[in-house]
């Protein structure tokens, strides 16, 4: 009784039975009972697995450049695999009785890193730093084409690069290469920037001095619309001073008219006795002798006319 075991495998488990060293039963999922003295018992997992890679490789440049990346892969035909690998098991544990299923995905690793060497060798250091994704898709793409895999039952689902990268010193070189463009492009935009500004100043500057001169312009006109109505006012002021002169002598001659027909002595004892009534305002007359010989004449010759 103690001889006698149960197995019971997950779905994903391919098993395979073996009494005697005959293969008694396969399939996936089993569960059996078995003599644990006279039985063997082969797993292969069918689900799906992923695996890490670090590998070196020579660009045409020959400089080298380390590939990190993941691939997920399944065990398509467990039978071919099992023939291949020993995926013997414990059935108490568990546990594979030999490292063989460990050495997969070092065999999957190995053919990708073969066809990554190709697509790399016919590329330079700096097209493999830009296009490692893309390199990956054609890996994947040849890998799966070319069916290296199906010799050992084994399906690649995907294939990605993660990471390439160059040596340590390479690095620091390309870094410097970078950041030295990364300052001439800040100087290139700073240079940009200070051109645009002393443009704009320009433009400002450009744009006061067009403002100044049309100013200036429209004080040149004011100044000479001033001149101009200044002198046609100076012209009109003349021109009345002129009629106000005429109309004033015309007055003037209209006034003395009616003295015309006075006697020259008689007019001029009227004008000494207007002058008599506004003695008040007058401040020294002086009357000559011949101005009281005209007088004298004049009252001489009225007695002798009577």
């Amino acid at each position: 009784m103690f001889n006698l075991g149960y197995y019971k495998a997950l779905p994903t488990e391919f098993v395979q039975k073996y009494a005697g060293g005959r293969l008694a039963r396969e399939g996936h999922g089993l569960a059996f009972f078995y003599l644990k003295f006279r039985t063997q018992i082969v797993a292969v997992p069918t689900s799906s697995i992923d695996s890490n890679f670090v590998f070196q490789e020579v660009t045409s440049n020959f400089q080298a450049v380390t590939i990190q990346g993941q691939f997920t892969y399944r065990i398509a035909e467990p039978k071919r695999t099992a023939t291949l690998l020993n995926f013997s098991i414990d059935p108490r544990t568990r546990a594979y009785l030999s490292n063989d299923p460990e050495r997969l995905p070092q065999r999957i690793t190995n053919i990708v890193q073969m066809e990554t060497r190709s697509a790399i060798q016919g590329r330079s250091l700096e097209e493999v730093l830009g296009q490692f994704e893309a390199i990956a898709a054609a890996v994947q793409g040849r890998i799966q084409q070319s069916r290296l895999l199906e010799p050992l039952g084994v399906e690649l689902m995907s294939l990605f690069f993660t990471s390439a990268r160059p040596t340590p010193e390479v690095a620091k070189a390309l870094e410097a290469g970078y950041r030295e463009q990364l300052l001439r492009r800040a100087d290139e935009a700073m240079a940009a920037r200070r051109a645009a500004a002393i443009e704009d100043e320009k433009t400002i500057k450009q744009r006061e001095l067009e403002t100044e001169i049309s100013l200036e312009e429209q004080r040149k006109g004011l100044i000479d619309l001033q001149g101009q109505n200044a002198l046609q006012e100076a012209e009109a002021r003349g021109k009345a001073a002129e009629v106000e002169g005429q109309y004033r002598a015309r007055a003037r001659e209209v006034e003395l008219a009616v003295y015309q027909t006075i006697e020259p002595r008689k007019l001029l004892a009227l004008a000494l006795h207007e002058m008599g009534e506004n003695a008040g305002r007058v401040g020294t007359l002086t009357i000559t002798s011949e101005i009281v010989s005209s007088l004298l004449q004049g009252q001489s010759a009225e007695r002798d006319g009577a």
